[in-house]
């Protein structure tokens, strides 16, 4: 009644216990009117975008208000509605790469999930359903282009004005070079399709460049030639753990740095690496973390603090 696979109700009321049926004598389990209407509602709002840890704690009344809010209501038939606590809304242009897209959707249940916002056809049917959604704006428009050619730019942008698109994504199965060229130089992220959905769903988080906030990474907490004498002082103990973790907050730290310099051909370039730098600099903090732990665990003085670092945190505290 509600469309709703078996597997995913289980996981539904199991972690999220959005409803509480009862059992039979039989073992089977009996669901009331109310709990068919609610999963109904939850179903169709997570069909929208909704993250179900966010639906789970609603009532039916708050459900419905939400289903009926102005841009679920106002959008045609393959709109989706964005989620205001969305990590990333995502429109979606191009009817194969929407169906990939909506599989994938059905087995993700983090609450940090993308958000779809829209499953288009086309370009040109993503930007008229955008004239009738005043106000929208999302994270992402995402054009799949089975042949790439040159020209495609107008429509992109016109869809992405429409839709207020912080970002645009172009994969391909087959293009030319001067529709790469024109695109790339364009700033757009342009790639080929990845093929299986582990690799689509990284690409996806790849591009959301809220993952890792620029001030959430610090300047290194030690100098490279006191991690160095670090290492070789923890080798002589039995465990080898705070050496391999010197050796890889060295190596985090080399390619946190060289991602900051590297060359680049147009704005998605110096984009990709700025966002390379924020990921390795936050493992890196990770790591030092990490370091501060096992040292205070096994006896080890650690490396001082470097000098240029204002946030140092007490040996065998967290960050």
């Amino acid at each position: 009644m509600a469309g709703m696979p078996v597997a995913t109700l289980r996981i539904w009321e199991q972690r999220y216990q959005v409803v509480h049926p009862v059992t039979a004598p039989s073992g089977h389990r009996l669901y009331s009117a109310a709990d068919v209407e609610r999963v109904t509602l939850l179903r169709r709002l997570t069909q929208l975008g909704h993250a179900i840890g966010m639906l789970a704690p609603l009532d039916v009344e708050q459900m419905r208000a939400l289903l009926g809010s102005p841009i679920a209501a106002h959008a045609p038939a393959g709109a989706e509605a964005p989620s205001p606590h969305a990590t990333m809304q995502i429109v979606v242009a191009g009817q194969a790469m929407a169906y990939r897209l909506k599989r994938l959707a059905a087995r993700q249940f983090r609450e940090d999930a993308p958000q779809w916002v829209g499953f288009f056809d086309s370009l040109a049917d993503a930007e008229q359903a955008a004239k009738g959604s005043t106000g929208v704006s999302v994270d992402l428009l995402l054009w799949q282009a089975v042949g790439l050619h040159a020209g495609a730019l107008p429509a992109l942008q016109a869809a992405r004005e429409a839709w207020g698109a912080r970002r645009v994504a172009v994969v391909y199965q087959y293009s030319s070079a001067a529709a790469l060229a024109e695109l790339t130089g364009a700033g757009l992220v342009v790639t080929r399709e990845p093929e299986d959905e582990a690799s689509l769903s990284q690409w996806l988080a790849s591009l959301d460049s809220r993952a890792v906030p620029s001030n959430a990474v610090s300047a290194p907490r030690f100098a490279e030639a006191d991690l160095m004498a670090f290492a070789e002082l923890s080798s002589a103990i039995a465990c080898e753990c705070p050496s391999h973790l010197a050796e890889l907050i060295l190596r985090l730290s080399s390619f946190e740095s060289y991602s900051g310099g590297c060359a680049n051909r147009n704005a998605a370039d110096a984009e990709l690496h700025t966002y390379l730098q924020r990921v390795a600099g936050a493992a890196r903090m990770m790591f030092e973390t990490a370091i501060e732990r096992v040292a205070f665990a096994e006896g080890l003085a650690l490396p001082p603090a470097h000098p240029a670092d204002t946030n140092v945190q007490q040996p065998g505290l967290s960050a």
